[in-house]
């Protein structure tokens, strides 16, 4: 074998999961079938959840330190607020593409990642022991594939994937240019007869400009070229605010397409190899990392031969659904964004919903993925859910829940004595059944009552087994007996058997 897995593309999605794989123990091969990083600025920023994953991993400040906090979303262009006390982080990012990448590279290349350029796969051939990816001439074999190579994806096809979805009614421009002329530090989604536009200020000097017009729809393979931004700008706004010296120029559609299976034998797919759709609220590149982080410990664990292979049918069944719902709401906001008295009435109707806390809250938890809940046999109000990074103290000082998944492994807390509960031992017990695989660590809990979003305040857990990507595999209520058996079971469902099992 060449490598446990190789990975098609080395955009976000590719670089987050093969820093996951590294972390779970593989050997991790990146194809990409640029020659080099092109420096496009691309998508413009990350939410919530997203900085809540990098801070999984103890490397969020890295991105702070580049980025700009905003205060506000937004659906379809209606600003969207946001609740500090729903995360550590409750606000969008804003940082370019091209930066993540670079960031998402240099801690790919620490980790002992290895990314081979000029390499486009043109063939994919899987059978019972691993799979053959064909790179022009030459040819790699690993154990598993994964397909992160964009909309267009090689891997989808030669996986032979359908992508059903709905098509394109809209072409939308976006270019990052110069405008001299314009008077305003931004213009925020500006309606007019057949469509919309935005210009907003990234750096001194230069803007990002966004058209939207409805009704005209452009040749999937149609060049894009400045000439055209600047034409549909003229049509929109009435002038071009003398917009010069283009640095990028693309375009995008509504068309939303959801591969049918996110994994085919030993082939899986993730990021917008697995969906398309519109990118209204900045969900795409989110989508794309939390992807890989769901797959990245489940294909690192059965590879390493700590999990088995059934472990992989949970990447679809999680996250196929959560794909499900973007397409759903960016189908949603792209029918609101659509020019007309009857769209400006809605529009008008729709925001004054959106000053009531719970539309509010229900918009917010769709755009940041604070919601997102995945189904793991337990009934309790944190199982499934994202694990709120509360502090706590340990015997070797305080710390952060999220701290305590800096190296990517799956952790069992015992909070009982925050919960003055007896029998400590017996998580113990447990525990040393799967000792190496998962760590355990005592500490009481600085609150009596956890935020979690769409559920207010949740009393404190007593025991919390937690997955690698964040979320809670079970817990148990501080006012009930510990459920010995489920735990156990909770254990060998999501990280294997116990060895003497």
């Amino acid at each position: 074998m060449d490598a446990d897995v190789v990975i098609a593309g080395a955009g976000p999605t590719g670089l987050m999961l093969a820093c996951e794989l590294r972390l779970a123990g593989a050997d991790v091969l990146v194809v990409e079938r640029l020659e080099e990083r092109t420096g496009e600025s691309r998508a413009g920023g990350m939410h919530s959840r997203t900085l809540e994953v990098l801070d999984q991993r103890g490397i969020l400040d890295r991105f702070l330190k580049i980025g700009d906090p905003q205060p506000v979303g937004h659906f379809s262009g209606l600003y969207l607020e946001f609740d500090e006390t729903e995360s550590r982080y409750p606000y969008p990012l804003m940082i370019l593409q091209s930066d993540i990448e670079r960031l998402l590279e240099e801690w790919a290349v620490e980790l002992g990642v290895r990314i081979q350029w000029s390499a486009e796969v043109s063939g994919v051939r899987q059978d019972e022991s691993g799979v053959t990816v064909e790179l022009g001439t030459r040819a790699v074999r690993a154990r598993y594939l994964v397909g992160c190579d964009g909309g267009r994806s090689a891997v989808r096809k030669l996986a032979s994937v359908d992508f059903p979805g709905t098509p394109a009614t809209m072409t939308a421009l976006i270019g990052d240019v110069e405008l001299p002329e314009l008077r305003e530090d931004y213009v925020w989604v500006r309606r007019s007869a057949t469509g919309d536009y935005s210009a907003i200020a990234f750096e001194p000097g230069w803007y990002r400009v966004i058209t939207s017009e409805y009704d005209r729809v452009a040749g999937r393979d149609e060049p894009v070229t400045f000439e055209q931004l600047r034409e549909s700008l003229i049509r929109l706004a009435g002038t071009d605010f003398g917009m010069r010296a283009p640095r990028w120029i693309s375009r995008f559609s509504d068309a939303a397409r959801q591969a049918a299976c996110y994994r085919t034998g030993r082939v899986l797919l993730a990021g917008d190899a697995a969906h398309i759709h519109f990118p209204a609220g900045g969900q795409g590149l989110n989508m794309g990392v939390q992807d890989a982080v769901n797959l990245g410990w489940k294909l690192g664990a059965v590879v390493t031969g700590r999990a088995p292979e059934s472990l992989l049918d949970t990447y679809h069944s999680e996250r196929h659904p959560v794909g499900e719902r973007v397409l759903h709401n960016t189908r949603a906001q792209s029918a609101l964004a659509r020019p007309g008295a009857q769209t400006d009435a809605l529009r008008d109707v729709f925001g004054s919903l959106m000053e009531i806390d719970e539309v509010n809250r229900r918009l917010r938890g769709m755009l940041t993925a604070l919601t997102v809940r995945y189904e793991v046999g337990s009934d309790h109000p944190l199982a499934g859910r994202r694990v709120p990074d509360e502090d706590l103290t340990t015997d070797a000082g305080d710390v952060s829940v999220h701290q305590l998944l800096h190296a990517a492994r799956p952790l069992l807390l015992d909070l009982r004595a925050a919960a003055a509960a007896s029998g400590g031992d017996e998580v113990a017990a447990v525990a040393g059944g799967w000792a190496g695989r998962v760590d355990l660590v005592r500490a009481t809990s600085a609150e009596d009552f956890w935020m979690v979003p769409e559920l207010d305040e949740v009393p404190a857990p007593a025991v919390l087994l937690v997955r690698p990507d964040g979320h809670v595999a079970w817990a148990a209520a501080a006012d009930e007996p510990l459920d010995v058996p489920a735990l156990r079971t909770a254990l060998a469902t999501w990280f294997g058997p116990a060895p003497r099992d």
